[in-house]
């Protein structure tokens, strides 16, 4: 009988926020800039790593004094540590609105989670997954069908309407819920419809939308969602894949190792496949089954105190914030001679707080070191992992990987990014843009 009782885990904070925005840790991180001075870091690149909110900081530190092991120790202190992290599974599931019978395995990150969906596909399902996806969710699965960027939502619908009309027996759609490149949202409730009427699933890389905006899987419909937690201010390593549990139960163990077995004799004639062989039985739970090895136990516990964190503030107050600087920023660069930011689906769809973008006659690498060395803004350059889609928009379909005139720059706000981030980024951009005109003239 276990002696740890914790009590029932809240559905997500619907109503108006309870608590204030919470802080995140390094908030007052200063950084060197050119002639030795130090200025507060502007952090604008949350897409790639959200810094750690205080709150789950506290919850790991909290979670240290009795850490132990999970799930067999009689000890009080393993009792606790199990407990505590059972609930962060709990946890997870309320906060993305999973149904009841939703397994909710905890991974590395999503591209973890997505590698395990693509392990657990019953044989002869075909993926069909947009060019646009960043590669977490483009890579894993050996021969899909991939789409070409749409023009407009309504032909992404009409895309994949047209494709899984021609696909016999399983199948399975891939989708980004919110683009890492442009922070476009995509309509991913009617995607849910079309993939269901034709028979087939969904599956939603939720990285980048879990941190921005409520997630909802059961009203929305979709089988599989998968996330990270170190973009959603839990950079303690892991991450979930939450969703139906009948393919991930029948589908051959992701690792062999302890835990994910419930017998194990003197000769191992099991398969890989996860079979039953003469002398071991594998798990039929899928939250065991996947999760052989010690988990990372603090991971999860940080994981869920983000979840917490959120829910607790609620979405309106954290929704609002981030759109007001946005429009800031969007309204500044666009401003800027010379600065174009990259969209798919137009200036006025809706999207969370990322911004891409180019400043004519500088590399991506050289406008990013520029802020970096000279005002102490943090943002991304490159491709950010999903080059198909940066090189359609760039208009450079067929350029390299390294060429490093097909990048650009992203700058990304979440919690804790202020007014004077934003502001020191357009007026950097403006100088940047401003040098480089009079260098060419």
């Amino acid at each position: 009988m276990s002696v740890i009782s914790l009590p029932a885990v809240p559905a997500p904070a619907e109503a108006a926020p309870s608590r204030p925005i919470p802080a995140v840790v390094g908030a007052d991180l200063q950084v060197p800039v050119k002639g030795g001075r130090l200025v507060p870091y502007a952090n604008l690149d949350y897409a790639a790593s959200a810094p750690c909110l205080e709150p789950v900081s506290a919850a790991v530190a909290a979670a240290l004094p009795a850490y132990s092991s999970v799930h067999r120790g009689a000890g009080y202190a393993s009792q606790l540590t199990t407990a505590r992290y059972e609930r962060a599974r709990h946890t997870v599931r309320a906060f993305v609105g999973a149904r009841t019978g939703d397994a909710v395995v905890f991974t590395r990150n999503t591209t973890d989670a997505m590698n395990l969906l693509a392990r657990s596909l019953p044989e002869g399902t075909t993926v069909v997954v947009f060019d646009t996806e960043h590669h977490a969710s483009l890579l894993p699965w050996p021969d899909a069908v991939r789409l070409a960027p749409p023009a407009f939502p309504g032909e992404a619908i009409r895309a994949v309407d047209e494709t899984l009309a021609e696909i016999e027996g399983p199948a399975l759609l891939v989708v980004t819920a919110a683009s890492n490149v442009t922070g476009e949202l995509w309509p991913i409730a009617g995607l849910a419809h079309i993939a269901h009427r034709h028979g087939a699933r969904i599956a939603v890389d939720a990285a980048q939308l879990v941190p921005h905006r409520r997630l909802n899987l059961a009203a929305l419909d979709l089988d599989y969602v998968a996330f990270s937690g170190h973009k959603l201010y839990a950079p303690f390593g892991a991450g979930a894949l939450v969703g139906r549990p009948d393919w991930l139960a029948a589908a051959a163990p992701y690792l062999l190792g302890g835990g994910a077995v419930t017998s194990v004799g003197a000769r191992d004639t099991s398969d890989r496949d996860g079979s039953d062989g003469a002398e071991t039985l594998w798990s039929d739970d899928p939250e065991v089954r996947h999760e052989a090895g010690t988990p990372n136990v603090l991971g999860a516990i940080a994981l869920a105190a983000a979840c917490d964190a959120l829910a607790a503030t609620g979405w309106t107050a954290l929704v609002r914030e981030e759109e007001r600087l946005v429009a800031r920023l969007r309204a500044g660069i666009a401003g800027i001679e010379g600065v174009r930011e990259l969209s798919l689906w137009g200036p006025d769809h809706p999207r969370i707080g990322i911004v891409s973008f180019t400043v004519d006659g500088l590399t991506a690498r050289e406008v990013a070191e520029a802020l970096s060395a000279e005002h102490g803004i943090g943002v991304r350059d490159g491709k950010f992992c999903a080059h198909p889609f940066v090189r359609h928009l760039l208009g450079t379909a067929d350029g390299g990987c390294e060429d490093g005139t097909a990048s650009a720059v992203r700058a990304s706000i979440g919690i804790g990014t202020t007014d004077e981030h934003v502001d020191r980024l357009i007026e950097a951009l403006r100088s940047l843009a401003a040098t480089d005109t009079r260098v060419s003239s």
